[in-house]
């Protein structure tokens, strides 16, 4: 959750009471500790995750820890970390360091002072200074998932045969310095399409929806809005941009309900939260105040906050989907397998508990929330999005999986989801393939963990997906790729070789994934240590093209098919 300490009133600073740095204990590890680390690792070294190590975090300067890839707006703020300017950036990281890629606000004042309180307590070791840690090793040239060989029509197929041992590498620390786009810099598609930047300055752009009648609308994740763009097929700029809702909880999801060319409204997912509002073709601003439909999504708000949202063809369902509070349920407690039996009859087949009860799930109810929010399928870690096959009415989901198992493991994916599957987190993973961190508490999960249809590069990060369907318009693709399936890959921070940072488009034959997938928007990554993008949402266009947003420098890329030869 505090990814920008190191990279979305004033508290007291010394001589806080143990008992607020005992609630600040609490907090951080429900809300921060899947992403920063608050001890060191073996030789004293910093356990760097996708946030740096916070173990001496009070008296460093900002952006200076070594070893991990901070944004340029933090290493340039010229703030040293202490009580006042943590309190400071915690309660509107954006607003105090514009720029800086921290995603979430404590926005409780007794919150940030116990954590802060906490976090005073984290101190080096005598004989460690913050800057005498060893540099990593540079990334393996020989590495076949590196983004040196991204480049559209790469072709990848991933197999369970292909899975390594866990830690047969080592886990790595290496999160992406986020930069402009460098002057020689460009993107790639394949040969006959175009790429052309469409729409720029956007705040954290995330998942892109198009309405029926053409609209583009972004969730602004970070500043807490959606934001509408309306652009003429074949336009190569938006001319209307404006915010459609804001006064949101990080919002992520958008779908329009009911189906059709006339939706009624407009639903969004925040953090922990379901609301809609009011629409009819063409709005450009919400004409009503936000409808809550689920309040409450789960009882833990920390670790993954993206919720994404969609709704069967038959209208009658609607799918939430919740990540995971924690890499790999590292505080869940135990229970007897008596106490085992009543949870999954309750709450799914493999569900977890206590801070991940309804977490690492894809829930379902009724379009008006009437229904008990209840599992539809679990163990998915972080099925960041979702999607409905227009074809077939199958949920598909694209999975960021588990860290710290080494580069190579654990395969991301991208799969059908079938009504009551599990899918292994956190116990097992790609089948019966067991967690080393879990060995031997869930024996009976082993043969019914399904294997995903997609296995991607370990820790590419996929984020959302979408359907390619256009038949027609000014920039509609061939033939060959209608009913495949898109996905932006955010890129990886837990490998030593940089991957992701791309679009890819995975295959289906007949509607069914073939498990291959390739390459198709590639050029992001600078070098192995800066990347100037991040891709993060797709979705087609009213004319056929498809639209891409990334998050590291705030753009909307659009696609276009231009060989008509």
């Amino acid at each position: 959750m505090l990814v920008s300490l190191g990279v979305c009133g004033e508290a007291a600073a010394q001589g806080t009471p143990e008992s607020n740095a005992a609630l600040g204990k609490t907090f951080f590890q429900q809300n921060c500790a899947m992403c920063h680390a608050d001890s060191l690792g073996a030789g004293n070294l910093a356990i760097q995750r996708q946030g740096p190590s916070l173990v001496g975090v009070f008296g460093r300067r900002a952006g200076s820890q070594p070893n991990f890839n901070f944004t340029n707006a933090l290493s340039g703020s010229g703030i040293t970390w202490n009580s006042a300017s943590l309190e400071r950036f915690l309660a509107n990281p954006v607003a105090n360091v514009p720029g800086t890629a921290m995603p979430v606000s404590v926005a409780d004042a007794s919150d940030r002072s116990n954590v802060i309180a906490y976090l005073a307590t984290l101190k080096l070791p005598a004989q460690i200074s913050s800057d005498s840690r060893p540099a990593s090793s540079a990334a393996p040239e020989t590495d076949p998932g590196d983004w040196r060989r991204a480049a559209p029509g790469v072709e990848h197929h991933l197999t369970v045969a292909d899975l390594p041992a866990p830690y047969k590498t080592t886990s790595s620390g290496n999160g992406p310095r986020v930069v402009t786009q460098p002057a020689n810099a460009s993107l790639s598609v394949p040969p006959g399409f175009k790429v052309q930047l469409f729409a720029s300055r956007l705040s954290n752009p995330r998942i892109v929806r198009v309405a029926p009648n053409g609209d583009i609308f972004v969730a602004e994740t970070c500043a807490n809005r959606i934001r509408v763009l309306r652009a003429a097929d074949g336009a190569d700029t938006p001319s209307d941009n404006q915010i459609f809702a804001e006064g949101l909880d990080r919002p992520f999801g958008i779908a329009f309900y009911p189906s059709g060319s006339h939706p009624q409204w407009i639903y969004v997912a925040n953090n922990n939260s379901v609301v809609r509002f009011p629409y009819r073709s063409g709005d450009l601003k919400a004409s009503g105040a936000a409808q809550v439909v689920v309040p409450h999504l789960a009882d833990s708000t920390g670790g993954h906050t993206t919720r994404d949202v969609a709704f069967s063809p038959d209208g009658k369902r609607m799918y939430i989907t919740v990540g995971s509070g924690s890499n790999v349920a590292e505080g869940m407690g135990k229970k007897s397998p008596a106490d085992i039996a009543r949870w999954d009859a309750e709450h799914g087949q493999g569900a977890g508990w206590d801070a991940e009860t309804n977490r690492a799930d894809i829930l379902v109810t009724d379009p008006e929330g009437h229904e008990p929010l209840h599992a539809f399928a679990t163990g998915i870690r972080n099925g960041a999005g979702i999607a409905v096959d227009p074809d077939t009415g199958e949920l598909w989901t694209a999975t960021n999986e588990r860290d710290g198992l080494g580069d190579d493991l654990v395969p991301d994916y991208v799969t059908r989801v079938k009504a009551g599957g599990f899918y292994g987190w956190p116990w097992f993973y790609l089948g019966g393939h067991e967690d080393p961190r879990h060995a031997g508490e869930r024996p009976d999960l082993a043969a019914r963990t399904l294997v995903p249809d997609v296995l991607l590069q370990s820790h590419s990060a996929p984020l959302e997906l979408c359907f390619y369907t256009s038949t027609s318009g000014a920039a509609v693709f061939p033939a060959a790729y209608r009913g495949d399936v898109f996905v932006a890959l955010h890129g990886s921070w837990n490998r030593s070789s940089r991957t992701g940072y791309k679009v890819v488009r995975v295959r289906l034959a007949h509607g069914v994934p073939t498990g291959e997938y390739e390459d198709f928007l590639t050029g992001f990554v600078a070098d192995d240590r800066n990347v100037w993008g991040r891709p993060v949402g797709v979705a087609v266009a009213h004319d056929g093209a498809l639209l891409v947003t990334e998050d590291g420098n705030g753009t909307l890329w659009r696609i276009s098919y231009a060989d008509r030869s």
